[in-house]
C-alpha cells in the first residue's frame, strides 16, 4: 500500500471512529449525569419518606397537651412517668433504623434556639442524647424558617436536607411534624434524623454498573463501525484518491471510467467516482483554454491600462496650470477606485477675466462610468465656453445629456466662475457635496450653498445660482464624495470633520499641499482598507 494510501485509511478511519467515541462519550456523559441526578432525587426521596412515616408514628404517641408535663421530673408529676414516652420513642428509633427521633420547642421569638423535650438516639449511633432542658442554637436558617412554618400553621410537615460533608452529625434528613394542640396551635414539633451514609455507596454501585454497560456498548460500537466503514467508505476511497493522484501527475483522462470499477455500489461513493469523472473531463478542457483565456486576460487589462491613461490625458494634469497668472493659484488630483472611474474635474478661462472651474461625479464605477464621464466632461466644457452663467451651463449640459441617456445615469457637478478682477466667485451646485471656503484670515468651513438636481434626472431643470467674494488669500476647496466617505476596515468613514482638519492643519499652505495633506490623511484613516470610490479634489487660492 502506498503512503497516500495509509495516511487515508488512518486519517478518515481514524476521524470517523474518533467522532463516534467522541459522541458516546458525550452521549454517556449526559446519560449518567441525568441517571445519577434521578437515581439520588430517587433515593432521597424514600429517605424522606421512611422519615416521615417513622415522624407520624413518634406524632401519635405524643399528647399535644401534655407537653408542659413531660417538661417535669417523675417527683413533680407524681403518676406521670415521662420515660413511658421515652421508651416508645427509643424502641421507634431502633426498630426504624432512625438516627435521632427527637421532640423541641423552638423559642418562637426568632426560631434562633430549640429546646429538648425528648432526645433518642439509634443504640449504633456515635452521637449522644441531649437531656431533658437542653438549649441549643438553630443549627441554620433552613431549620429556623422550617420551625416557623410549622409554628404559623403555612407548613404541615417539613424536611432539611444536610448533604455537606463537613456537618457534625453527618449527611442526614430530617423530618419534623408540629404536635398540635386541642386549641389547633402547634405545642412543639417532633423530629426524626435519618442518616444519608448508605447513599454515597449506593450511588457509587449504580454509576459503576452504568459506566461498565456503556462502556462495552462503546466497544461494539466502535468495532462494528471501524469493520463498516473500512468496507463501505475506505476501499472506494483509496480508489478515488490513487486515480486523483494519477491524474495530478500525468494531467490526462484516464481511458475507462472510475465509476465503474465502483458500479455495484449505490451511494455518494459512486456519485463522487461519476463527479471525478466529469472533473477530469472538463479541466483538461481547461487546461486546452487556459492559455488562450490568459492572453485575452492580458490584452483586456493592456487596454484598460491604456484606457487609464487617456482618461488621465483627458484631465488638466500640468501644474502650475496657468504659469503666467499670477492673481490666483490652483491644483487638482483624481484617483480612481478602479482602472478607470467616473469622476472628473476641468478649469479653463473663458476670457482674460473668468476663470472656469468644476468638479462632477457620474454614478457607478468603472468603464461605464469613465465613458459616460468622458461624454459628459465634452458637454459641460461646451456649454461653459458659451456663457458666463453657472446656472444656464448646467440647464443647457442637463438637457443634452437627458437627450441621450437611455442608460438613466446621472452626474452631480459643482461648477464656478471666478471673476478674477475682482474676486467674485457665481456657482451652482447639482446636487454635488458642498465646498469649503476659507476667507483670507480664517480656517475652511463647509460653505451650505443651495443644491439643485443632477444632471441627467430631468429635462428642463431648474438651478439656482449663489455669489461668494473671495478676498485676497481666501481659498477655495472642491472634492467628490469619495473623499469623505473613504472607509477604514470597520467601515467608519473619514467624514467632514476629519477633512476640515486635515486642511486646517497648513490653512495657509499651498493648494498643492493642502490636497497632499488631505490624501495622506484618508491614507493614514483607511490603513490599507481597499479604496471604495474615486478620490478627485480640487484647490484654489485667490491671490
Amino acid at each position: 500500500m502506498s503512503n497516500a494510501g495509509k495516511e487515508i485509511r488512518i486519517g478518515i478511519v481514524f476521524k470517523i471512529i474518533a467522532g463516534v467515541v467522541l459522541m458516546l462519550v458525550l452521549f454517556s456523559a449526559i446519560i449518567c449525569v441525568i441517571t445519577y441526578r434521578d437515581f439520588t432525587d430517587a433515593l432521597i426521596k424514600q429517605y424522606i419518606d421512611d422519615a416521615s412515616w417513622v415522624a407520624e408514628m413518634a406524632q401519635f404517641m405524643i399528647v399535644p397537651d401534655m407537653i408542659e408535663m413531660y417538661k417535669l421530673t417523675d417527683e413533680e408529676t407524681g403518676t406521670l412517668n415521662r420515660y413511658n414516652v421515652y421508651d416508645m420513642l427509643k424502641k421507634t428509633c431502633n426498630g426504624m433504623d432512625a438516627e435521632f427521633i427527637y421532640v423541641i420547642q423552638p423559642d418562637t421569638t426568632d426560631f434562633g434556639t430549640i429546646t429538648f423535650i425528648f432526645s433518642t438516639a439509634n443504640d449504633n449511633s456515635v452521637h449522644d442524647e441531649y437531656p431533658l432542658g437542653y438549649v441549643r442554637p438553630t443549627s441554620n436558617e433552613r431549620y429556623r424558617e422550617a420551625y416557623r412554618g410549622l409554628y404559623d400553621g403555612t407548613l404541615e410537615s417539613a424536611y432539611v436536607i444536610m448533604d455537606e460533608a463537613d456537618n457534625p452529625t453527618g449527611r442526614h434528613v430530617t423530618v419534623m411534624l408540629p404536635l398540635i394542640g386541642d386549641k389547633g396551635d402547634t405545642r412543639a414539633i417532633v423530629c426524626v434524623q435519618v442518616q444519608l451514609d448508605a447513599l454515597d455507596s449506593a450511588r457509587s454501585r449504580y454509576l459503576r454498573q452504568e459506566i461498565l454497560v456503556l462502556s462495552i456498548l462503546a466497544a461494539v460500537v466502535i468495532v462494528s463501525q471501524g469493520l463498516f466503514l473500512n468496507f463501505s467508505l475506505l476501499r472506494p476511497v483509496k480508489k478515488v484518491t490513487a486515480e486523483a493522484t494519477r491524474f495530478a501527475r500525468e494531467n490526462k483522462v484516464r481511458p475507462d471510467k472510475l465509476s465503474d470499477s465502483i458500479r455495484n455500489r449505490h451511494d455518494e461513493m459512486t456519485l463522487l467516482a461519476s463527479s471525478i469523472d466529469h472533473m477530469e473531463t472538463q479541466i483538461a478542457q481547461y487546461i486546452d483554454n487556459i492559455t488562450s483565456i490568459t492572453a485575452e486576460r492580458e490584452r483586456i487589462a493592456t487596454e484598460l491600462g491604456l484606457a487609464a491613461r487617456i482618461q488621465a490625458d483627458a484631465l488638466p494634469n500640468v501644474f502650475p496650470a496657468f504659469p503666467d497668472r499670477t492673481e490666483f493659484d490652483l491644483y487638482a488630483s483624481m484617483s480612481p477606485a478602479k482602472e478607470v472611474g467616473g469622476d472628473y474635474y476641468n478649469y479653463f478661462l473663458i476670457d482674460d477675466d473668468h476663470l472656469c472651474m468644476f468638479i462632477a461625479d457620474v454614478s457607478g464605477k468603472g468603464i461605464p462610468a469613465a465613458l459616460f464621464m468622458m461624454s459628459t466632461k465634452g458637454i459641460i466644457d461646451s456649454c461653459a465656453m458659451a456663457s458666463h452663467s453657472p446656472a444656464e451651463i448646467l440647464e443647457k449640459a442637463n438637457n443634452m445629456i437627458c437627450a441621450k441617456n437611455r442608460e438613466g445615469m446621472f452626474v452631480t457637478v459643482w461648477l464656478g466662475i471666478l471673476e478674477i478682477s475682482t474676486g467674485k466667485l457665481t456657482a451652482a451646485n447639482a446636487g454635488h457635496e458642498y465646498p469649503l471656503v476659507r476667507t483670507a484670515s480664517g480656517e475652511f468651513e463647509e460653505y451650505k450653498d443651495p443644491h439643485g438636481p443632477v444632471l441627467g434626472f430631468m429635462e428642463d431643470a431648474v438651478f439656482k445660482e449663489y455669489g461668494i467674494d473671495l478676498d485676497p488669500g481666501s481659498g477655495l476647496f472642491i472634492y467628490t464624495d469619495g473623499v469623505p466617505e473613504a472607509s477604514d476596515r470597520n467601515n467608519d468613514m473619514f467624514g467632514m470633520e476629519r477633512l476640515a482638519e486635515a486642511l486646517n492643519r497648513e490653512p495657509d499652505a499651498s493648494p498643492r499641499k493642502l490636497l497632499e495633506n488631505v490624501r495622506e490623511a484618508v491614507d493614514g484613516f483607511v490603513n490599507g482598507a481597499e479604496q471604495f470610490d474615486d478620490l478627485t479634489m480640487l484647490c484654489l487660492e485667490y491671490k
